[in-house]
């Protein structure tokens, strides 16, 4: 049976995640509505089992992660997302310490996975590319021109794509006026703890063909 969300009660949920500026509240709300994701999903249908809180290492963590099974190989997106009212810049339109931290901490996964490569396959089973999300900031604060040409510089440098926290409220106006297209996301209504990660890896007769390729 399909899962049916209560958009207008998890608008509750992130107004008060919003208002209390907290990363932990909001990461909670989306676990368990996770078509809040959908945005970040490059199809909307026939997607993937979503995994949270999984470990790279013994330090390194990630809010979100899923596999793409496209056609030349897999690819695992990886979302850190951060708490609702980080300050993005400065007066002068300098990125602020936080901001260059959330940067600096998904540079770090990728240095990671790039020097020990073997990691790709004993965590994601099957790895041809990474996809690289940070959620962070308002929009209000990426639309000044100073911000945006960031921004671009930045995903062009570092691969990482970087969205605003308003997605949120953008997906449960789509669902709302749409819910019909969140079907894919009805089938798979919460991320799955990372424990999961390593059975559905095992089970995917996907990752087991392109494993067999010595990805």
């Amino acid at each position: 049976m399909s899962h049916n969300f209560n958009a207008l009660e998890v608008k509750k949920q992130l107004d008060n995640a919003f208002h209390n500026n907290s990363e932990q509240e909001l990461l909670d709300i989306i676990k368990d509505n996770l078509f809040l994701l959908s945005s970040l999903y490059s199809r909307q249908w026939g997607i993937q089992p979503n995994f949270c809180e999984v470990g790279f290492g013994n330090k390194f963590r990630c809010d979100f992660c899923w596999l793409n099974d496209n056609s030349d190989g897999p690819e695992w997106v990886i979302v850190e997302i951060e708490k609702p009212k980080l300050k993005l810049f400065t007066k002068k339109v300098t990125p602020t310490a936080d901001l260059n931290n959330a940067i600096e901490q998904v540079k770090t996964w990728q240095r990671y996975f790039d020097k020990q490569p073997h990691e790709k396959s004993r965590i994601f089973g099957a790895v041809s590319k990474f996809r690289w999300i940070l959620v962070a900031g308002r929009r209000d604060d990426w639309i000044d021109k100073g911000a945006i040409d960031w921004r671009s510089y930045e995903n062009k440098e570092s691969r990482i794509e970087i969205r605003s926290v308003d997605i949120f409220y953008d997906t449960i106006e789509d669902y709302l006026n749409n819910r019909d297209s969140f079907w894919s996301f009805a089938e798979n209504p919460k991320s799955l703890s990372s424990n999961k990660l390593e059975d559905f890896c095992t089970n995917s007769d996907y990752i087991s063909f392109w494993k067999s390729r010595k990805l």
